[in-house]
C-alpha cells in the first residue's frame, strides 16, 4: 500500500507520468507565471501545469524528459509560451477544451471525463 509520503515525492513529473495520473483522476491545474499578452493574432505568456490529487492535498509539476548536462542530469519546468502550445499539449493529452488565466497567478482546474469501458 502507498503510504502518503510515497504519493507526494518526487513532486514533479514527466509527459509520460502526467498523462498517466491524469487518466485516473488527477487534475491538470494550468498555472500563469507571466501575464499573457496579445501580439499580432497570437497570445504570449508564460504557463506550467501541475497533476493535482483529487483531494488537492498535493501537486506535481510538470517537467521537461531530464538530459544529460556534464555528469549531472538537468531537470527544467515545462513552460509554455504560448496558448496555442498550451491547448495543443492538453489536446494531446485528452482534454476537449483549456481554460486558460491570462493574469499573474492565475489557475484553472482541468479534469479528463470518466471514459465507460464496453
Amino acid at each position: 500500500m502507498e503510504t502518503e509520503l510515497e504519493k507526494e515525492t518526487p513532486n514533479v513529473v514527466t509527459e509520460l507520468r502526467f498523462r498517466q495520473l491524469v487518466a485516473i483522476g488527477y487534475h491538470a491545474e494550468v498555472v500563469c507565471q507571466g501575464a499573457a499578452y496579445r501580439k499580432a493574432s497570437v497570445w504570449y505568456g508564460e504557463w506550467i501545469i501541475r497533476a493535482v490529487s483529487q483531494e488537492g492535498t498535493f501537486g506535481k509539476l510538470l517537467v521537461t524528459t531530464p538530459r544529460r548536462v556534464n555528469d549531472m542530469d538537468e531537470i527544467k519546468v515545462r513552460v509554455f509560451k504560448t496558448i496555442n502550445g498550451l491547448s495543443s499539449f492538453m489536446h494531446d493529452v485528452g482534454f476537449a477544451h483549456v481554460d486558460v488565466p491570462f493574469f499573474l497567478g492565475g489557475r484553472t482546474i482541468h479534469l479528463l471525463p470518466i471514459r465507460k469501458v464496453h
